[in-house]
């Protein structure tokens, strides 16, 4: 009988540590046999990757990789969560948006979610995108305002919203001590998707009566979906949410407030994706950051920032929308595992209008299978102490300091709006991402790759319209989701889809690989593969193409068969009425091939030439 010794199991005791360098000369080797002669630094560089903001990810991290001290949860700089207990106590606030203008279908709306495990609502108010403000009674009938936290996104109708809002609170006998949630009062935020000159002059004063008369409602709120929505990386979305809560600050404090009773009338929106360590990183982050700022102000305990995360609507897809489940669940865990005290899960078909009730559902419920199944309210920061998590949220901290700094020296957000910094940094973020997009670096599921040409598109009511006028609104599938469109109008006029015929030579396991990856490519563009395997005579291939009906051809084999048959097939099919032939494979010359298609290849401007070569408007 083996007696354990108290301190645990001995797993790797009879083991000697690895170090680094021994673990790097193993990658270095399996570079060398993959044609790779790197050493040193250059091998990890090899296995590296590159995120947003120039942050990139190591293939190993260790102890080497070590932050500054995050701290205790609850306590300043709050990098590990704004409580001791974090959501721990009963898990994280699932906020559900609602944006019906219709008073009636808007209540039914709400009661069905505060049924069914929503926590708090988040209502369009006023404008063309909300109930209007005299429909807020009809709308919130039947309603616990004692129990039930709102969140109001009014835009210019804010002032007249809050107070109807606080005139329903009094009317319906809610003490305002029993108050909660937020009037989401966000004029640089509203400015940002209007291009209207922002007034603060109503921000200061619901922000002045909150303080004094609703301790648990806050009356700003620091948006910074604008930013992402308009294409700007995780840093940039980070360093102008800083900008707006400095600009704020300002302004309350200059009206009388100090700056404990300033920070407590803030609330900060940010969006999660589905790169979970990112949007863990990026919560964790922004707490760090807002702590220094209330720590430079003077007020060092007041530095908790009370977080808002929703899921991305960039992300969101048009076509095979519900691959946006799977995305939202992915988002959802980054903001609960980064410690966002409220969660909102958009609808998977929130990019094709108004969600319906099915999508509500799954909504809400995709944070109580995370909490109630897979428990990951129960531990404060879970992800802390990772040496990835902590290298990441340091990084993506100094990153988003910097353009805070940049925006601060530019006068203030404000000022750097004025003078076109934010649109022209935010533009250079996403025409980056843009590329990395069109190439397939970036992969978009069901859109950019593994397509589905024959899906039945999802209709749903139109939603209502957007603010307009500031920062452009961008869509990770907008250049695919251009060429699909293309493709339905060709099909709406003509009955079939444009094509592509697939001349896959030799055996199998010399073109499979290549004629998958084409098959792929090709449809993501919603032009229609026709794959015949050929391993007979170029006479024949060029028989096959003719009886296809296509009018392009794409050879897909390996290099070797390419060397022996590429050049003759390419003439049989010239000669067969192919208007052009290309070859799936890295660059090079062949004759009669006149493009080639391959990885990492620009596929937007490959697919859009096809297209006008088929002529497909």
């Amino acid at each position: 009988m083996t007696v354990l010794p108290a301190d645990g199991l001995p797993l790797a005791a009879e083991f000697a540590d690895a170090s680094p360098e021994q673990w790097q000369t193993l990658v270095e080797g399996v570079l060398r046999k993959s044609g790779k002669d790197v050493t040193g630094e250059a091998a990890l560089e090899a296995l590296s990757t590159t995120l947003e903001d120039g942050l990139t990810t190591r293939p190993l991290y260790t102890s080497r990789n070590g932050a500054p001290p995050a701290g205790l949860p609850g306590f300043a700089p709050f990098t590990r969560g704004g409580g001791p207990a974090g959501n721990a106590a009963g898990g994280w606030d699932v906020r559900q948006r609602h944006a019906l203008t219709d008073p009636v279908r808007l209540n039914e709306a709400l009661l069905a979610d505060l049924e069914n495990g929503v926590t708090s609502l988040w209502l369009g108010v006023g404008g063309p995108g909300g109930v209007p403000v005299t429909g807020l009674d009809r709308a919130l009938d039947g309603v616990l305002l004692d129990l039930a936290p709102l969140a109001l996104d009014a835009g210019g109708d804010s002032g007249a919203a809050a107070a109807e809002l606080v005139r329903l609170y009094a009317d319906r006998g809610v003490a305002p001590e029993a108050v909660r949630g937020g009037l989401g009062i966000d004029p640089l935020g509203g400015s940002a998707r209007t291009g209207d000159t922002p007034d603060l002059t109503t921000a200061v004063e619901w922000a002045a009566r909150c303080a004094g008369e609703y301790p648990g409602l806050r009356a700003l709120s620091v948006d910074a979906l604008p930013y992402h929505e308009a294409g700007g990386a995780a840093a940039q979305e980070l360093g102008l949410s800083l900008a707006t809560g400095v600009a704020y600050l300002r302004a309350l404090t200059a009206a009388g407030l100090s700056v404990e009773a300033a920070c407590s009338q803030l609330e900060f929106r940010y969006a999660a994706t589905a790169d979970q360590f990112l949007t863990i990183a990026k919560l964790r982050a922004a707490r760090r950051l807002w702590a220094r700022v209330a720590q430079v102000c003077g007020a060092p305990g007041a530095g908790a920032q009370r977080q808002h995360a929703v899921t991305s609507s960039v992300m969101m897809t048009r076509r095979d929308p519900w691959v946006n489940m799977l995305r939202t669940t992915l988002a959802a865990l980054g903001a609960g595992v980064g410690g966002a005290d409220a969660v909102t899960v958009l609808p998977f078909d929130a990019a094709l209008g108004l969600p319906d009730a099915f999508a509500r559902r799954i909504a809400r419920n995709t944070s109580t299978i995370l909490m109630e199944e897979s428990h990951l309210a129960r531990v404060v920061d879970p992800a802390g102490g990772s040496w990835y998590v902590e290298s990441l949220t340091e990084e993506l901290a100094v990153a988003a300091w910097a353009f805070f700094q940049e925006i601060e020296r530019a006068g203030g957000l404000e000022a750097a709006t004025a003078s076109g910094l934010v649109a022209e940094r935010l533009a250079a973020a996403w025409e980056k991402r843009s590329r990395d997009l069109a190439r397939r670096k970036e992969p978009v599921t069901g859109v950019s790759e593994f397509p589905h040409l024959d899906e039945h598109p999802v209709e749903r009511e139109a939603a209502p319209a957007a603010p307009s006028g500031g920062l452009p609104k961008v869509r990770r599938d907008e250049a695919f989701e251009a060429l699909r469109s293309r493709s339905d109008a060709h099909l709406a006029t003509t009955g079939a889809r444009p094509k592509v015929f697939l001349a896959a030579l030799g055996p199998a396991s010399a073109h499979t690989a290549r004629a998958s990856f084409a098959a792929n490519l090709f449809q993501a563009g919603g032009i229609e593969t026709i794959h015949r395997p050929v391993t007979v005579d170029a006479a024949t291939v060029a028989d096959a193409f003719a009886a296809s009906g296509a009018e392009i051809a794409c050879l897909c084999s390996s290099d070797a068969v390419y060397e022996q048959e590429a050049a003759g097939v390419a003439a049989a099919l010239v000669a067969a009425g192919a208007g052009r032939v290309l070859l799936a494979g890295r660059p090079g010359e062949v004759d009669g091939v006149d493009g080639h298609v391959f990885a990492g290849c620009d596929a937007v401007a490959v697919l859009s030439s096809v297209l006008d070569r088929l002529g497909v408007a």
